[in-house]
C-alpha cells in the first residue's frame, strides 16, 4: 500500500460497510479515511455471529457519517478512480439496496435486521433531512 498518499481517493471497508473516502493520515498498519460516499450499507446484527439473532446485543448499525474519519486496516483500502456520488444520494441507494436484499428472504434474521433498519432510517431522516 505504499502507493497511497494523503489526499488519495480510496474505497474502504469498515466493519460490513463499504465507502469512498479520502486518505487523511497514513500509519504503519492503518489509514485514516474521511468518508465521502457510501457504496454498501453496514449489515445489522452481531459481527461475530452473522445472521444469528440469539446474541446478547443485536446491533443497529448506521453508515459512517459524511466526513467522519475512520481508522481502517491497510488491507481493507484500495485506490478508487471514478465519480464520487453525493453522500446523501449514495446513503439512500446503499440503504435501499440492503433493505431490498433483506426483504427477499423471510427469516428471523432478516426480520430483525429490517426492524433495526427502521430505527436507523428514522435517524437518517433527522440527521440528513432525506426521505428514505
Amino acid at each position: 500500500m505504499s502507493e497511497l498518499k494523503k489526499g488519495n481517493i480510496v474505497t474502504a471497508i469498515y466493519k460490513t460497510g463499504k465507502y469512498i473516502g479520502e486518505v487523511t493520515e497514513i500509519g504503519s498498519q492503518h489509514l485514516i479515511v474521511k468518508v465521502l460516499s457510501v457504496l454498501k450499507h453496514p449489515r445489522q446484527g452481531d459481527l461475530h455471529h452473522p445472521k444469528d439473532i440469539d446474541v446478547s446485543f443485536f446491533h443497529e448499525r448506521k453508515a459512517l457519517a459524511y466526513t467522519e474519519r475512520a481508522n481502517i486496516p491497510l488491507k481493507m483500502v484500495k485506490p478508487f478512480d471514478g465519480e464520487i456520488a453525493d453522500y446523501n444520494t449514495s446513503l439512500k441507494k446503499a440503504f435501499d439496496e440492503l433493505k431490498s436484499e433483506l426483504a427477499k428472504e423471510n427469516t428471523p434474521f432478516t426480520e430483525k435486521s429490517l426492524q433495526a433498519l427502521n430505527g436507523v432510517q428514522k435517524e437518517y431522516e433527522l440527521m440528513y433531512s432525506i426521505k428514505m
